[in-house]
Parts: C-alpha cells; sequence; structure tokens
C-alpha cells in the first residue's frame, strides 16, 4: 500500500508562489506514476499535472502549463508542485495522487492512492 501525506499549501497574494510536497510511504513508490488534481468547493475534482515513474516525462493541464511545474525525488519518496504566477481561481485543495500502473494518468478514475489534500488559496 501507497501513503500520500501533502504539504506546503497557504494563503499567497495574487501573482506569488508556493511549492507543495508530497511524502509516500509503502513499497515501490519508485514504480508510481504521481499526479496532481485540485478541488474548488463545489466544482469536481480537476488534473494539474502527472510525472511518470523516473520523473522523465510529464504531463499539464492547459492551465498549469507555463506556470506550475511538477517534479520527484525518488531518493526522499517524494514528488512536489512548483506553482508561480497564482491566480486567484488556483484556489483549492491540492490532491497528490499515485498510480502503479499507467504511465500519465489524467484522470481521476485511473488513480489508485489518495492522500487528504493541502489548501492553497490564492487573494486577489
Amino acid at each position: 500500500q501507497v501513503q500520500l501525506v501533502e504539504s506546503g499549501g497557504g494563503l499567497v497574494q495574487a501573482g506569488g508562489s508556493l511549492r507543495l510536497s508530497c511524502a509516500a510511504s509503502g513499497r515501490t513508490f519508485s514504480n508510481y506514476a504521481m499526479g496532481w488534481f485540485r478541488q474548488a468547493p463545489g466544482k469536481e475534482r480537476e488534473f494539474v499535472a502527472v510525472i511518470n515513474w523516473t520523473g522523465g516525462r510529464t504531463n499539464y493541464a492547459d492551465s498549469s502549463k507555463g506556470r506550475f511545474t511538477i517534479s520527484r525525488d525518488n531518493a526522499k519518496n517524494t514528488v512536489y508542485l512548483q506553482m508561480n504566477s497564482l491566480e486567484p481561481e488556483d484556489t483549492a485543495v491540492y490532491i497528490c495522487a499515485a498510480d502503479r500502473w499507467r504511465s500519465l494518468p489524467k484522470e481521476p478514475h485511473e488513480y489508485s492512492y489518495w492522500g487528504q489534500g493541502t489548501q492553497v488559496t490564492v487573494s486577489s
């Protein structure tokens, strides 16, 4: 099993930056694709970014491209989401997810494991 714990959320002004972390525990973390999703109140869960198990391939939502960067450090069992040029529309709970079998999954139903999320609030 894989357990995921997010951290790094908080309150920032528009145009600011945050770096989220997702610490994983359990066996074979390095073999899992890792993704970030977000969910705002009253809205469906939305794909943000994903990175494959080696860290050599990534994919981003259109809203994330050019502003967000996903990375991982398998030696530390941690995946990161660097968020720059934040906007109020980025306000949401950001959730880390893991999948064992797919390379770059983008749909929530394709993931097997989920964290509890960390709140990101961007003020105008």
